[in-house]
């Protein structure tokens, strides 16, 4: 996989701990970027743990409503190989094929081999659509009920025959790649091809505070702004007159 993050100084270990191509820019923002080729190996002890560690969380943590899934953490993995991690999750039997080829003294020192639990296709659901929505605020996502924005994705799965434990290669099948992907009621994506590519909404947070506190954190910033950046913060501020389709969520922040 390839690595990617704002955090600089992460990616640089990586780097000395890879040998490999280590790519870091700083681009007058608030963080730096970096990016580092990075192969994840079964036989390596640390590896093995990271992946067990991630499968762990999700499996123990009984209300699905507080999962949000992935691979960003704890193993920076990419969301190409969510289709993986969701055949894991709802299949024993893919776990333990993997289980089997790891590193021996990570085996002994995971949990996972001992837990039995699998996902549905309805916790599936919420952890990678409902949950995710909820906790951000977003009523028009991650259903489909009144006033939802029509964005849906359709896999090619008979869910009355399926069989998640043994058909665990269909479900990582069908999950690589949609049917159908609809947004906002266009089809965008048919049987892997893309037909539409329309923009979609760009949400921004109007977090209200009272006046003096707004006040006072803006004096802040302004300082650090001057202090420690290389652009002003009059630069910084975008207008949302920029901004294309543009939906506030208003929140009512407290300290």
């Amino acid at each position: 996989t390839t690595t990617m993050t704002a955090d600089g100084p992460f990616q640089y270990i990586l780097y000395l701990l890879s040998r490999e191509r280590w790519i870091n820019a700083d681009v007058e923002a608030e963080t730096g970027a970096g990016i580092v080729p990075f192969r994840y190996k079964k036989s390596n002890y640390v590896n093995a743990i990271q992946w067990g560690i991630g499968l762990e969380l999700a499996l123990l943590i009984k209300d699905p409503w507080k999962v949000h899934m992935t691979t960003d953490h704890p193993n920076g993995g990419p969301f190409t190989h969510y289709p993986k991690v969701i055949a894991w999750l709802m299949s024993k039997k893919a776990r333990e094929k993997i289980i089997n080829k790891i590193n021996k003294n990570a085996k002994r020192r995971l949990d996972l081999p001992g837990i039995d639990r699998e996902y549905t296709l309805y916790e599936i659901a919420i952890i990678t659509r409902a949950a995710t929505a909820k906790s951000l605020g977003l009523k028009n996502k991650g259903h489909l009920g009144i006033g939802a924005d029509a964005d849906i994705a359709i896999y090619d799965l008979d869910y009355e025959r399926l069989n998640p434990t043994e058909d665990y290669k269909l479900v990582k099948k069908a999950f690589k790649q949609a049917a159908y992907t609809i947004k906002n009621g266009e089809i965008v994506v048919k049987n892997g091809e893309i037909v539409a590519s329309p923009k979609g909404k760009i949400y921004w947070v109007n977090s209200k505070v009272s006046d003096d506190l707004q006040k006072a954190m803006l004096d802040d910033l302004k300082t650090k702004f001057e202090e420690y950046y290389t652009v002003k913060m009059e630069n910084y501020i975008i207008s949302e007159s920029y901004l294309h389709d543009s939906f506030m969520l208003n929140v009512k922040s407290e300290v």
